[in-house]
């Protein structure tokens, strides 16, 4: 396993390239379902940033695929766009395997007390 450095502290996933290749939405169902918080993320972007310090500050450590540092990231991307509906789509986060959203539907769960309810019943809170 490689953990990020100590800025974070949330596990990063090996890149998506190293595992099986197949349709792109059926692989994001795969990665979201595979831990309690998963974030589709791009490394420069400040709303990834920003929602990564949410979780990791609520004490969450969400397993994080970075897709500009995938070769197939692009790929995902655009399979996020189709899913959301959008074209502005990191960060986006998966509660549970269940998709939340990006980062105002996130907000919006935490501000109207849904967010730590969720991530209690998925596993990733046990407070």
């Amino acid at each position: 396993m490689h953990y990020q450095a100590a800025s974070w502290g949330s596990y990063v996933a090996p890149p998506i390239s190293t595992m099986v290749v197949g349709d792109p939405l059926e692989r994001i169902e795969r990665l979201a379902s595979e831990n309690a918080v998963v974030i589709f993320s791009i490394s420069t972007c400040c709303m990834c940033h920003a929602i990564k310090r949410l979780f990791c500050g609520m004490g969450v450590n969400p397993t994080v695929h970075e897709l500009d540092e995938d070769p197939r990231g692009k790929d995902l991307e655009r399979a996020l766009m189709r899913l959301l509906g959008c074209s502005s789509v990191v960060p986006v986060v998966f509660i549970g395997g269940k998709l939340v959203g990006t980062m105002d539907r996130v907000m919006a769960c935490h501000i109207n007390g849904t967010l730590v309810p969720l991530l209690k019943e998925a596993g990733a809170l046990w407070l």
